[in-house]
């Protein structure tokens, strides 16, 4: 076939060899020559095809494993920051804790434990830096009469949980936890220490539930039935509570 009836008829061998055909109509390029509109459009879905494949191929930083600790570490700073000028919660007001809240929420949601109740990271001593629990900041009594530095403790295996105060009174207490589920536990406080040497019995009514919702070597959120947000960096990973 000739190459002018090839153009008057939109059809163009491929092959000679195979006798295949490409035929319908032609699309002129920018550099002056044709192709039959069909090769044109295998041309653009492959080059669509490389687009999507480029896509899952190159990933956005923040899916990677190194884009994801990046992006926790920041998160803790930003958090960290926000409190550290806020006397662990004495002094913050509801802006200022509606701020933490949401600060903590996307910490919370970048939590690399998530059975903590299943991990090592929970065992230790941890200082209270931030709290919303009135009962602990006693943010009403004079500044002189509250304690300078709250600890937790919490042991696993041993299912115990402490709380302790510094000066100037060093009351502590005691209890037992019920794992309800791999983040949640229910606390039943069994022993007060009054000045840190005098046991008194701790109320049946003395109990609550604690949800861990973010802790790794460093760092320990969580939150309490009633709606309190505790916020704790780790003291010592090798204390143990009293039995």
């Amino acid at each position: 076939m000739a190459l002018t009836s090839c153009l008057n008829t939109g059809v163009v061998p491929m092959s000679p060899t195979t006798g295949c055909n490409l035929s319908g109509s032609l699309v002129k390029l920018d550099n002056g020559f044709s192709v039959p509109g069909k090769l044109q459009s295998v041309r653009k879905s492959g080059r669509e095809r490389l687009r999507v494949q480029a896509v899952f191929s190159f990933p956005p930083a923040f899916l990677t494993r190194n884009g994801r600790a990046e992006k926790q570490k920041q998160l803790k700073q930003d958090l960290l920051e926000a409190i550290e000028p806020l006397e662990r919660g004495a002094i913050a007001s509801p802006d200022d804790q509606l701020r933490i809240d949401q600060l903590a929420r996307k910490v919370e949601a970048v939590n690399p434990t998530k059975e903590p109740l299943k991990s090592d990271l929970l065992n230790g001593k941890w200082e209270l830096i931030y709290t919303t629990s009135a009962s602990i900041l006693q943010a009403k009594k004079p500044k002189f009469l509250r304690s300078i530095t709250n600890y937790q403790s919490i042991n696993v295996d041993t299912l115990k949980v402490q709380n302790m105060e510094t000066w100037p009174f060093f009351n502590s207490v005691t209890g037992d936890i019920r794992p309800l589920n791999s983040r949640k536990v229910a606390v039943q406080l069994k022993v007060f220490k009054i000045l840190g040497f005098i046991p008194v019995n701790a109320p049946d009514t003395a109990r609550g539930e604690l949800e861990i919702t973010y802790v790794d070597e460093e760092l320990r959120l969580s939150r309490g039935d009633k709606g309190n947000l505790f916020i704790l960096k780790m003291f010592d990973p090798t204390y143990r509570i009293p039995l």
